[in-house]
């Protein structure tokens, strides 16, 4: 668990690494390409250490060959010549055990984003790994734990029918989702165990009926979002999208009409040229 350059939260854990949603603009898995055990990868070498490996057959969306993506799950930390290789399977997903005690470690209230360097709530990840990190943040219930995900669909299965993924003593936390686009957003809108959202990279317009309850769903036209966190891409992508200043115009206009707490991540600055709205939820 470390402290992070995230401007949102206090630090990063990641008990959970690796995504298979394949986002062109992902910072993450540059980052774990650095770190990857290449000898290992390359079939040179044993992983000293248990290594629970297991498979996932993808509904959709999957760029792995035949639809099948290898799991890990690994009980200490890999080093190389004294070189620690933090994603040693590169970014596939992986559970590290290791990590799990992490947070009980600070005991000092922090803001901790769970899983910067994966989906935890991808399809392929096992709900046995998602119950796994849920009972060790309820070991350290003093920090206030945030999640992101590209499918908030599985939210749903938080607390409903059999295929609750919540354990026996519940859970607290932000559950939210990570959109460019209000077409990407409309899963986490209808969703209402989505309680915030970040827009990021930003990539569109969002309309006025994105920040309100429809009735359909809670009887009232109160605001949708308890926190809207946008941000701009980042990196030297050819396809890089540059945010418009009117579509950022519109997001502080419509938090405000809501009364929705919004904050701008850093990467907003050249574009927004005033200073940074950086609010944050009571």
């Amino acid at each position: 668990m470390n402290k992070t350059k995230i401007d949102w939260c206090d630090m990063s854990w990641n008990p959970v690494t690796g995504c298979m949603h394949g986002c062109e603009y992902c910072y993450a898995r540059g980052i774990a390409n650095r770190f990857k055990d290449t000898d290992y990868l390359r079939g040179g070498l044993e992983f000293p250490g248990e290594i629970n490996a297991g498979y996932y057959t993808m509904q959709y969306g999957c760029e792995v060959k035949g639809g099948i993506a290898k799991l890990y799950e690994i009980n200490e930390p890999r080093t190389v010549d004294g070189k620690y290789k933090a994603y040693p399977f590169n970014f596939r997903p992986t559970l590290h055990r290791y990590r799990l005690n992490e947070p009980q470690k600070t005991k000092m209230p922090q803001n901790i984003f769970v899983c910067s360097m994966a989906d935890l709530f991808g399809e392929w990840v096992p709900d046995e790994w998602i119950k796994t990190v849920f009972d060790a943040t309820n070991k350290a219930p003093q920090h206030n734990y945030l999640y992101l995900t590209k499918n908030p669909e599985r939210y749903f299965q938080l607390a409903e029918g059999d295929g609750a993924i919540v354990p026996d003593d519940g859970v607290s936390g932000w559950f939210g989702a990570s959109a460019c686009t209000e077409e990407q957003a409309q899963e986490a809108w209808e969703n209402l165990n989505c309680t915030w959202i970040s827009l990021e990279p930003l990539r569109g317009e969002f309309s006025e009926e994105f920040y309100i309850h429809d009735n359909r769903y809670t009887q009232t036209d109160e605001r949708r979002w308890s926190w809207v966190v946008v941000g701009a891409e980042t990196g030297n992508l050819k396809s890089k999208v540059i945010p418009e200043r009117t579509w950022i115009e519109e997001i502080v206009r419509n938090c405000r009409d809501t009364k929705t707490p919004l904050f701008m991540k850093g990467s907003l600055a050249d574009f927004w040229g005033e200073a940074l709205i950086q609010e944050y939820p009571w």
